[in-house]
């Protein structure tokens, strides 16, 4: 018959422990991101700043952080440097794109580092997307501007007809005809233009 041995109850006690404490604890950062939890002392020394090199394109920037600091809080620093929102950004270091909640130092970061900074290519493409949009619709403000110039000039020439007619006088029916086809080529111009935002509004005046 098998003994059972009297330390099997807390070993067992020893194993759960160990898995707890090896859980992976989480904090919420200002700005509402998510980054694994420090075991901080009560009398730990503050962590003092280094100097990241952060390369974007052909262009060099040095940037003081926080050893501590995640890749998330860098690309913060970072928008106001380049223009790029941080979610826009992608750094990449030694090679492999981090997280915005891996912490510099973890992932070996020292002072003087490196880090490669490259605009996001889905961001990019939103980017582009959305340039050839604005370009649209501004192409569409200028068409509906030029049209809405040459209605007012036919505007002008229906109200002197008019005011003719008002008189007593006649007016040679191939003038009326002419300008009838005037506004109604303006008329087709008007319909053919594909309008967005305030270019469609813009369209619906005229």
């Amino acid at each position: 018959m098998m003994k059972r041995s009297k330390n099997s109850s807390s070993d067992r006690l020893s194993d759960s422990s160990s898995i707890r404490d090896e859980e992976i604890e989480w904090e919420m950062r200002p700005g509402g991101m998510l980054v694994q939890k420090r075991c901080t002392k009560p009398d730990a020394i503050a962590t003092p700043n280094m100097i990241v090199k952060i390369a974007y394109g052909a262009v060099r920037y040095e940037i003081s952080i926080n050893s501590q600091a995640t890749f998330g809080e860098l690309k913060k620093l970072l928008a106001s440097e380049t223009g790029l929102q941080p979610v826009e950004q992608q750094l990449i270091f030694r090679g492999k794109g981090r997280e915005n909640g891996n912490y510099l130092d973890k992932c070996g970061v020292k002072d003087r580092s490196k880090i490669v900074l490259v605009e996001d290519p889905s961001s990019k493409e939103k980017r582009y997307i959305e340039m050839r949009r604005n370009a649209k619709i501004q192409s569409a403000h200028r068409a509906i501007s030029d049209i809405s110039m040459e209605l007012d000039k036919l505007a002008e020439q229906v109200s002197t007809i008019d005011k003719i007619i008002s008189s007593g006088k006649n007016v040679p029916e191939v003038q009326i005809t002419i300008l009838a086809e005037m506004l109604m080529r303006q008329a087709i111009k008007l319909e053919s233009i594909s309008a967005e935002g305030d270019a469609s509004a813009q369209k619906s005046l005229q």
